[in-house]
């Protein structure tokens, strides 16, 4: 289950980044400078990684917090949160 403050987080960072790629759309549509270009896709991915912190930080304060607590779960969550660790430093 999300937290509903994080999920209202997570939405609002979301429609921020449909946003700033619909402008970096436009943009590379109208053949704005490279260096433009390349400042407005780093923002992107800026606001990628403020999303992945906030589901993260749901993840571990509902689903790992809990699995932690559970007798047999705990393997489980060390393996999900190893798995998130490997998929963001590729």
């Amino acid at each position: 289950m999300l937290d509903q403050k994080l999920k209202g987080r997570a939405i609002h960072r979301a429609k921020i980044i449909k946003g700033q790629l619909d402008g970096l759309i436009k943009a590379i549509d109208n053949e704005l400078y490279c260096p433009t270009l390349l400042e407005q896709s780093l923002a992107i991915q800026r606001s990628i990684k403020s999303l992945d912190s906030f589901m993260l930080e749901n993840h571990i304060r509902s689903h790992v917090s809990h699995q932690m607590q559970t007798k047999g779960q705990e393997e489980k969550a060390v393996k999900e949160l190893i798995k998130v660790y490997t998929l963001s430093h590729k």
